[in-house]
């Protein structure tokens, strides 16, 4: 069971295709921003290194400030922090 913090905005694909007002260009590029602070912290500055294989709007959940989360870590992968290469032949994720 996997149980997350309540986010009241929902996720990111609640506002690109659900029927919700519009974000104006800096609500925008601050989610955008906060998307590749997550990513960069899970691919270099972890302690493990985790490559996510996941990302899309469904699984970046926002905050009632509307800051990113992202979710549904089901196929990520980790490697040793000293790794900085993964196969990654395998067509995963969306």
């Amino acid at each position: 069971m996997l149980i997350y913090e309540y986010m009241p905005n929902k996720n990111l694909n609640s506002f690109i295709f659900g029927k919700r007002k519009l974000m104006d260009w800096s609500k925008c590029y601050t989610i955008i921003i906060g998307i590749g602070r997550v990513l960069l912290y899970l691919h270099q500055d972890s302690r493990l290194r985790i490559f996510y294989r996941d990302l899309k709007a469904r699984n970046i959940l926002l905050d009632k400030d509307m800051n990113p989360r992202i979710s549904d870590f089901g196929l990520a992968k980790s490697l040793d922090g000293r790794d900085t290469k993964a196969n990654t032949r395998r067509v995963m994720g969306t």
